[in-house]
């Protein structure tokens, strides 16, 4: 189908889309699942911490099994409620979307920072190197065919699994302060901005840090270096969780790294969408369930003001106008395949020179 007819693609699918909605009754907001669920992963994130802190388990033993415990709530926080919370998805009521996206606080980031780098640059520039952060994380990565080549990156698909487990540790540590400089810098955020979310940021990393640091230490009977342990365990688990199910999304064989202008209209916006993202495991319920619906990628980044409950339902609708308008419809039957074609486009950057 000709570039002249996929001008449409966009209003065509918002069309249609809004129309499932409309004759179905339906809120594109959340509705009494996503607060359900929301309570479970809530739950499984603080009644570990609590259960230690209130001395109900003074067994250094059975530290390591609530702390794993805690990595996996911070994923399901992170994907289920935050992630919602902050693209404004979650809820009708702009103060609700507001305290669910505020719950990135007590997993070590900052709700506002998050929101430039994930909702301005991301998803503005999905793909798109020098744009995206999320394509260009460090050096020791290549995720872009236009990114800088280094010889070590022919072992990134043997490395790159422990430094993904790093992923949130990084948030809570120094990123974020990277973030800020860097975007000052080359002008994405003012300097008033900069200063303003500089003192938030270390504002709330210090209500982070006397939560999940100084009680702690002070209450449990451990050291200085189990505590670094048993943070680092559930950071990993939650940082490892989130950077697969993310990194299948978009740095797959079949997701085009394209280099378009800073300013596009909607529907060239749209199309790039389409061609950086991919889908997983559309049959796999509780996967969907439990990463907050993130494996309809190719959903979530052309409606991401949509609540996640609804995009299996949608995907039916987009992939038939996806594949309508002459584009792919990238998705992949498991999450196994995709995280083994993630390993493979790996080791492709490994090789391959720009």
């Amino acid at each position: 189908m000709s570039s002249v007819n996929q001008e449409n693609f966009m209003k065509s699918l918002r069309l249609e889309v809004n129309e499932y909605f409309l004759e179905n009754k339906i809120n594109k907001k959340g509705n009494y699942k996503i607060y359900i669920k929301s309570i479970f992963m809530i739950s499984l994130y603080f009644i570990p911490y609590f259960i230690m802190i209130l001395g109900f388990v003074d067994n250094p033993s059975f530290f390591w099994i609530f702390w794993l415990l805690m990595g996996l709530g911070m994923a399901g926080v992170g994907m289920s409620i935050m992630h919602d919370g902050n693209h404004g998805s979650f809820s009708n009521k702009k103060y609700v979307n507001n305290i669910m996206g505020f719950s990135l606080q007590f997993l070590g980031g900052t709700n506002k920072i998050w929101k430039i780098q994930h909702n301005r640059l991301h998803h503005t520039y999905t793909n798109m190197i020098g744009h995206d952060p999320d394509v260009s994380p460090i050096p020791l990565l290549r995720f872009s065919p236009d990114a800088p080549y280094k010889k070590f990156h022919r072992f990134q698909f043997i490395y790159a699994w422990f430094l993904y487990g790093l992923m949130t540790f990084s948030f809570a540590t120094i990123k974020e302060f990277k973030h800020l400089i860097e975007w000052k810098n080359n002008s994405i955020i003012s300097k008033k901005e900069f200063s303003e979310l500089m003192f938030e940021l270390i504002f709330f990393k210090l209500i982070y840090y006397f939560f999940i640091l100084f009680i702690p230490l002070a209450v449990l009977n451990i050291d200085f270096l189990q505590w670094l342990g048993l943070f680092f365990l559930m950071h990993f688990v939650a940082g490892f969780s989130l950077a697969i199910v993310f990194q299948t999304a978009h740095i797959m064989p079949n997701c085009k790294h394209i280099n378009l202008p800073e300013k596009m209209n909607v529907n060239t916006w749209a199309i790039n969408q389409v061609l950086t993202t991919c889908n997983y495991a559309p049959k796999s319920q509780f996967l969907s369930w439990f990463i907050g619906g993130l494996n309809y990628q190719i959903e979530h980044h052309l409606f991401p003001g949509v609540c996640h409950i609804h995009y299996a339902n949608i995907s039916k609708i987009v992939k038939r106008k996806v594949e309508e308008y002459g584009l792919p419809y990238n998705c992949k039957k498991n999450f196994l395949i995709a995280i083994f074609l993630h390993a493979k486009m790996l080791y492709k950057l490994g090789f391959i020179k720009k």
